[in-house]
């Protein structure tokens, strides 16, 4: 297994330069956490975190600063060089509420740190001077098999964000849970966490390739009822996951995640406004969903023209229904805007005042929308 080959050719640089400065203090160095799960799924690496075995704190911090490494977690022993992270191994004993209250301490013993990773896919740990592998909790076995299986259940416990990791690990990846790790998870409160780290990993989830997995995964393991206090029916469930499989592959990439929540939100009659405020969502989700217009029952010519008034269709979160965006195309809007001949200044020079102007506007511009209908588009 050649490390090399899954990195670019700056992180190959950087990574050959770092493995020959540690040769002269350790032959126990491995990379660990999800750049060897990557290899493995065949995935470029582009976050590297190497630990390193038989140097002692003191002398692993001097060694270190020496060679350029800037500590940005001294209390955790992880330092930082380039685009590679660099700790000894630990194991963490949790002392209080948020993700930096553990109790931290070394250990040599390869097993015993590595007990504290979250899966077993993510436990696997390779020498970066003999790429032997170290799968001390069958880890490579569960990659094979597409499973998410929790590695230690007292140390899951301890951090309650692993829920939400999980999640998002099987709408990126396709993979399944286990049912013991199941049962661990909906068991686990996620009121100590911030907003923060919540959407931080939900992004993740958001941008993902299986979205119906993820979704499953965030019923199954209550984040829909503790997070958001919503119960999903089985009719309702069926048919978002439905919704999610079939038309996924229609999503526009650039507003890609986006349509998670607005397909749950659509299906559960809910405001999405509350969600993003429950999650502290960046201002780019507010304005980007304040731009979508309430659904009618029907779908017609007329409300896609309107709609396009203020945005194309290729902006309308709708718009990854096939029929919609066939429409929208023999219209001419779906990249770009309707276009009619009123203007301001006439509404202006006919004497409407304050918030009659915007109304009057509005009324014209259905009129020519209503007219356009009658004259150019060809009736079916």
């Amino acid at each position: 297994m050649q490390i090399e080959d899954k990195l670019s050719e700056k992180d190959f640089h950087n990574f050959k330069i770092l493995k020959k400065y540690l040769l002269k203090y350790t032959k126990r160095a491995y990379l660990v956490g999800g750049a060897v799960r990557d290899i493995y799924l065949n995935n470029s690496i582009k976050d590297l975190d190497i630990e390193v075995y038989d140097i002692e704190p003191a002398k692993f911090d001097k060694i270190l600063r020496d060679f350029g490494a800037i500590g940005v977690g001294k209390n955790f022993f992880v330092y930082k060089w380039k685009n590679i992270d660099i700790s000894l191994p630990r194991v963490e004993k949790k002392t209080g509420i948020g993700h930096r209250a553990f109790d931290v301490q070394i250990t040599f013993d390869e097993k015993e740190a590595s007990k504290r990773r979250d899966f077993t896919m993510n436990a696997l740990m390779l020498n970066i001077f003999n790429t032997g592998l170290l799968d001390f909790w069958g880890g490579k076995t569960d990659i094979e098999n597409k499973i998410i299986k929790i590695v230690d259940d007292r140390s899951f416990k301890e951090d309650s964000l692993r829920v939400f990791r999980a999640v998002q690990f099987s709408a990126r990846f396709g993979f399944k849970c286990d049912e013991k790790s199941i049962s661990l998870m909906q068991q686990i409160d996620l009121k100590d966490l911030s907003k923060e780290r919540i959407f931080w990993e939900l992004e993740k989830l958001f941008k993902a390739r299986y979205l119906h997995y993820g979704f499953y995964y965030f019923i199954r393991v209550a984040i829909m009822r503790k997070l958001f206090k919503i119960d999903i029916a089985c009719k309702d469930f069926y048919k978002i996951t439905k919704e999610l499989i079939l038309h996924q592959k229609n999503f526009v990439s650039k507003y890609y995640q986006y349509y998670f929540l607005y397909i749950l939100s659509k299906f559960l009659d809910e405001d999405i406004n509350k969600w993003l405020k429950l999650l502290n969502a960046p201002k780019e989700y507010e304005k980007i969903y304040k731009l979508q217009p309430k659904l009618p029952k029907s779908i017609n010519d007329r409300f896609l023209l309107e709609t396009s008034l203020k945005i194309p269709i290729n902006s309308w979160l709708e718009n990854y229904n096939p029929n919609i965006k066939k429409r929208a195309i023999e219209l001419g809007i779906f990249k770009n805007k309707f276009k009619t001949d009123v203007n301001a200044l006439d509404v202006l020079k006919n004497n409407f005042k304050g918030i009659d102007i915007a109304v009057e506007i509005k009324r014209r511009e259905l009129e020519f929308i209503d007219k356009y209908i009658d004259s150019v588009i060809p009736q079916t």
